[in-house]
């Protein structure tokens, strides 16, 4: 019943807002690192030196030991580099386009797999940053590059990024991806604060339509999209649904539909269409 009431929703809705977590693409194969065992199924060298996922994601670890950092950074470039999106992001992107509803996306991850699946820059907030730009570690300013032509190599046998390494063109400090990490007061956000001022001005125009606000494999363990997600709940017109496989639950008059990324819009589009 969640899935035809979700559906007619859509269907009758003025706009989309898709916010996505890490559970979107897990059908894609990519790795949620839920938990420390999750983290460590995906990166068995760092079970092996007892690395965690907070270990790895921290700015720290450029400075301290940055071929290992660009270790973990440059595979997880090279594998967001080489998966192809999931058939539901574009299942996602014709309900945009063929069904005339405007739309934004505001994702917690940094694999460009909106971008890539045809979806614009230009209607994007990628609230923790991106793997395909770089800043300066230090940071010596507060500009961001892209890394189309950076190739890291890694030696998988130690989990080791092999030098060079990535470098700031400025004052050749060791270069990281434009990423928000754990405890991290080094992030250059000013690629983030432009698309976030472009999602207010969308939200201005919007904020009295019909919403439909899709919630896509976004958990509590970083709840930065659920948390934006209720906020536009409370919107006069806006109804929420949540599709989580594990972490559905919402509030009352919102909709949860327990089900993987892929399954849910599967059994969507053809009674959206």
């Amino acid at each position: 019943m969640c899935i035809q009431t979700a559906a007619r929703v859509i269907s009758q809705s003025d706009c989309l807002w898709i916010g996505a977590g890490a559970g979107i693409g897990v059908d894609s194969g990519l790795p949620d690192f839920r938990g420390d065992e999750g983290f460590w199924k995906a990166y068995p060298p760092l079970k092996r030196l007892g690395l965690t996922f907070y270990d790895m994601a921290n700015p720290q670890s450029f400075h301290g030991d940055p071929t290992r950092a660009w270790g973990f950074y440059g595979h997880r470039l090279q594998r967001y580099r080489s998966t192809r999106p999931h058939q539901g992001f574009q299942i996602l992107r014709s309900w945009c386009q063929e069904l005339g509803k405007d739309s934004f996306v505001f994702t917690s991850n940094v694999d460009g797999h909106f971008q890539s699946s045809g979806f614009s820059e230009e209607n994007i907030v990628e609230c923790h940053g991106t793997i395909h730009r770089l800043q300066c570690s230090r940071p010596c300013n507060r500009n961001t590059w892209s890394c189309q032509d950076t190739q890291v190599h890694v030696k998988m046998d130690e989990f080791r990024a092999v030098p060079p390494l990535p470098s700031c063109p400025c004052c050749d400090s060791i270069a990281r991806p434009n990423i928000l990490m754990f405890q991290d007061d080094q992030w250059i956000s000013n690629d983030c604060r432009e698309q976030l001022d472009r999602y207010e001005q969308w939200l201005t125009s919007h904020g009295n339509s019909r919403m439909s606000v899709i919630e896509i494999g976004a958990g509590t363990a970083v709840p930065t999209v659920r948390i934006e997600a209720e906020r536009l709940a409370a919107f006069p017109n806006a109804t929420l649904i949540r599709i989580n496989p594990r972490e559905s639950q919402c509030g009352s008059g919102d909709l949860s539909i327990d089900r993987t990324a892929m399954e849910a819009i599967q059994l969507l589009d053809p009674l959206i269409r």
